[in-house]
């Protein structure tokens, strides 16, 4: 016979279920947490590489070499301006397209 006083007992299964859910996403969190970790690590390698210095003995060559990085950054708005020009004759090219029956 049943005993009266017996409470009754949650099922195994849902309980095992939500065990092993909150296991699969904790672990994807941690993964997703370690994998951003890594990322974020060689970007901030990737973008603090030191300069290198100039050597004692490499003479003019180096002047000219900064010369030559100052003069890029100045064409920099240049360069600029012109992509935005490309950017603004594609635009136009497909409106252009989809104006047309």
């Amino acid at each position: 016979m049943a005993d009266p006083l017996r409470q009754p007992t949650a099922p195994a299964g849902g309980v095992l279920l939500s065990t092993a859910v909150f296991g699969a996403l904790a672990g994807a969190g941690g993964l997703a947490w370690w994998l951003w970790r890594q990322s974020r690590r060689r970007t901030l390698a990737l973008g603090e590489l030191p300069v290198p210095q100039p050597s004692r003995f490499s003479g003019a060559g180096t002047k000219t070499s900064l010369a030559e990085g100052a003069t890029q950054r100045d064409g920099l708005p240049d360069r600029v301006h012109q992509l935005n020009q490309a950017i603004e004759d594609v635009r136009r090219q497909l409106e252009s397209l989809q104006s047309q029956p």
